[in-house]
């Protein structure tokens, strides 16, 4: 526990003057804007709640992606990722922690894209079933770690992990759902949403807005949870074997 607060820690300290974390920030509000002007020049603001929370959904995603390269390529910049998987801390517990961290700030874009629809729409969103939405963020922002984590360990071996980064983004939207929704997906693409937990995400935050009943609360927090539960689980075998494969190689600084 040490290793992973002190990663928190850290990550805190430094992710205060980091553009990109800022550039989240700022884009959140703005994707909030557009999606919010779609609906409401289109007389749906039955939509208002998909507007809201579709960049909320994006920022959790961007930042912990982004932390996930980051953590990687800011080390190889500094020349210090020989040192840090060298130390006696788990490597695996340094990643996570930092990953933690971001994702839990990142939480805050809720509070932005909430403020937006209020303040420039006059729209309040109204949270009908609060239990409900605050365990659905917290499985998500632990799946959200869990899984950035397993990619982490591919950014240990890709010398370009911010490639790979644009390329984990849109995509991911469209196949959660998060964008649209999974019922407007080709057919066949459908079942591959299911294995990705921001669709189960995604779904279970509408429900939560809606003052409609939940109709089943218990399988998609079991399944977001779980989901999250395996990506930190292979994500910490991953991490090893990836850098355990750098060093034969000897790519480990490779930039």
């Amino acid at each position: 526990m040490i290793t992973f607060w002190g990663a928190v820690r850290f990550q805190l300290a430094i992710a205060r003057s980091s553009p990109d974390v800022l550039l989240i920030f700022v884009r959140a509000p703005l994707l909030t804007v557009v999606l919010l002007s779609i609906s409401e020049a289109a007389g749906r603001r039955d939509l208002a709640s998909h507007a809201v929370l579709a960049p909320v959904l994006m920022a959790l995603w961007d930042m912990t992606l982004l932390i996930a390269g980051d953590v990687i390529n800011r080390e190889r910049s500094w020349g210090t990722l020989e040192a840090l998987v060298a130390t006696p801390a788990r490597f695996f517990l340094v990643i996570f922690g930092r990953i933690s961290a971001v994702t839990a700030v990142s939480l805050l874009s809720f509070a932005e894209a909430w403020l937006v629809a209020r303040v420039v729409f006059g729209i309040t969103l109204t949270i009908a079933h609060g239990t409900v939405f605050g365990l659905c963020v917290l499985a998500s922002a632990f799946a959200m770690a869990g899984t950035a984590t397993l990619m982490s360990a591919l950014f240990v071996l890709a010398p370009t992990a911010r490639l790979m980064q644009n390329t984990l983004t849109y995509p991911f939207y469209l196949l959660a759902g998060v964008m649209v929704p999974v019922s407007m997906l080709p057919q066949w693409l459908r079942p591959l949403s299911s294995v990705v937990f921001l669709s189960w995400s995604a779904e279970l935050l509408r429900q939560s807005v809606s003052s409609a009943v939940v109709p089943d609360v218990g399988l998609p927090l079991t399944v977001i949870a779980s989901l999250g539960l395996a990506g930190t689980v292979v994500g910490g075998l991953a991490v090893r074997g990836a850098l355990r494969q750098a060093r034969a190689a000897g790519t480990l600084s490779e930039a």
